[in-house]
């Protein structure tokens, strides 16, 4: 818990390093401060994380254009005929997740939604509707150095070809909640799949959010 509110204030300080450097242009003492402030936090966050400061400090300086916001991670929730998820397997840590991933500029929620599961699994899916909106802070993720909203969306697969192995992921399955695979905890962890089973036996069920 210690180290979930070090992460916390570290993510705070650099959004208040990140508005400030933005405006205080023309005044170059506080902008030496905030960057100073910046750097601090993006340390912090390395030493939290076990991330190198380099990629932590690569990420923020990207997005210095105003204030930092959340990023956006898009999960696809698929249920077979037989009522299991669609999962698949991420080569980066062996383990199991939802299909999804960052949402792209450009391309609205439902198209990422779309787009994710045909590039990790071949299938083609049509968006049904919103299920959750989560703040990723409030859940048992390990931690991390940005700050992100978990966004999941049902679907329906309406076609597609099966492809088991692509630039991200090695396998995919349906699984029951009972038979549920190690997760990938990155991305998604145990209580939110449950969720998405609970989305499935009550249809009606209003959508989450944090």
């Amino acid at each position: 818990m210690q180290n979930q509110n070090l992460l916390s204030i570290a993510k705070r300080l650099q959004s208040i390093a990140q508005a400030g450097i933005f405006y205080s242009e023309d005044k170059p003492f506080d902008r030496e401060r905030y960057e100073e402030i910046s750097q601090l936090s993006v340390q912090i966050l390395s030493n939290l994380t076990d991330e190198p400061i380099e990629k932590i400090g690569n990420l923020f300086t990207q997005e210095r254009d105003g204030y930092q916001t959340p990023k956006v991670d898009i999960r696809a929730v698929v249920f077979n005929e037989s009522g299991e998820i669609l999962m698949v397997k991420e080569k980066v840590d062996g383990c199991w997740s939802l299909p999804g991933g960052w949402a792209d500029v450009g391309y609205t929620p439902a198209e990422v939604a779309v787009k994710e599961v045909r590039e990790e699994t071949g299938l083609d899916v049509k968006t049904v509707r919103l299920l959750a909106v989560i703040d990723k802070r409030n859940h048992p993720h390990p931690p991390e150095g940005w700050y992100v909203y978990k966004i999941f969306i049902l679907c329906k697969k309406i076609g597609g070809t099966v492809s088991k192995n692509t630039t991200e992921t090695s396998d995919i399955q349906y699984f029951s909640l009972e038979k549920m695979p190690p997760l990938s905890e990155p991305r998604n962890v145990y209580s939110q799949i449950k969720m998405m089973f609970e989305y499935r036996d009550n249809p009606e069920k209003e959508v989450y959010f944090d």
